[in-house]
């Protein structure tokens, strides 16, 4: 829980602020960058929210936040909307999609979703379990599956999947993160978990990554992809971006991966971590054109100067 005596002076004055325990994972900037933002490698609250709305979104931010790192004072507090996670981000003739919020500290404030579907929900990666969001999934029609798009953001799948006696997917390669597993694919052939929801594996950023896709590819309803930690929105640069520093497994390998998802026609990207962002018809593949090539000469700049360089 977030201690007054550990608030960061960043912080503007008011109710609301972020304490000291902050690791810097994103989670309230991200759902909530009206009132919260990074500032020198921890958030801060850099403005007070209005009453009603404004409010209840930033009180969302400390249920979402995986440390606790969020406080505020118990009046305001207890307006706390009891409806809040899952947010609904799309509805897709596939399948609904929520954002699931309340983020685990074992996955680095990961974000994690929901899909909504009549062939069974489908959770991507793990959120914390909590009881209000378990009932809140129950209310939709439970769990039918789950996929865990790498090793880092598997948190409390077991319980989740003991919870809803679902079946959990991660990639063979991964499999020593989720003992237990019921489903992990091998190789990189792209695999169908249900109609219209395809697996992709994307090795690099880990050796089992995969990326989820929802729907097929058309001009009348774009895709909804999955990304995982496999790449996601800088939106100070206003570009899809993927990290060399983050790439746990093999750098190389995941730039062969960010290839393979050429084919696409993307209109939501909603990663683990990083920025959400809705593309227009086209824009995923001008977009992905863009980060190859920013790669590339990135990597040629590398070799020339023999140093270790940076991802775009």
């Amino acid at each position: 829980m977030a201690h007054i005596r550990k608030r960061r002076p960043e912080n503007v004055s008011g109710p609301f602020y972020v304490d000291s325990s902050c690791i810097d994972c994103g989670t309230c900037w991200q759902w909530d960058p009206r009132h919260f933002e990074d500032h020198g490698h921890q958030a801060r609250v850099r403005a007070q929210p209005e009453p009603g709305l404004e409010t209840e979104r930033a009180l969302m931010a400390v249920q979402a936040c995986p440390v606790a790192a969020i406080g505020t004072t118990p009046p305001l507090l207890r307006q706390t909307p009891t409806q809040g996670f899952p947010v609904l981000i799309t509805r897709h003739p596939a399948g609904d999609v929520y954002y699931c919020g309340w983020t685990s500290r074992r996955s680095f404030g990961a974000s994690s979703y929901l899909v909504v579907r009549p062939q069974g929900n489908v959770l991507i990666d793990s959120p914390r379990y909590n009881r209000p969001l378990k009932q809140a999934i129950t209310a939709r029609g439970g769990l039918a599956a789950m996929v865990m798009s790498h090793r880092d953001d598997v948190a409390d799948h077991k319980r989740w999947a003991g919870v809803f006696g679902c079946p959990r997917w991660i990639h063979h390669a991964d499999r020593d993160a989720a003992p237990g597993a019921e489903y992990c694919p091998e190789g990189e052939d792209p695999v169908w978990l249900q109609e219209g929801l395809q697996l992709i594996p994307t090795p690099g950023h880990t050796a089992g990554s995969m990326v989820a896709v929802l729907g097929a590819a058309s001009q009348d309803a774009l895709q909804v992809l999955f990304s995982g930690d496999h790449l996601w929105w800088n939106p100070e640069h206003q570009r899809l971006v993927a990290s060399r520093q983050y790439c746990w497994w093999n750098w190389r390998e995941q730039v062969r991966s960010l290839a393979r998802l050429q084919h696409l026609n993307v209109g939501w990207l909603l990663p683990a971590h990083g920025d959400r962002r809705c593309f227009g018809p086209g824009e995923w593949q001008s977009q992905l054109k863009a980060l190859l090539a920013a790669v590339e000469d990135d990597d040629a700049s590398t070799t020339s100067s023999g140093g270790c360089g940076g991802g775009p």
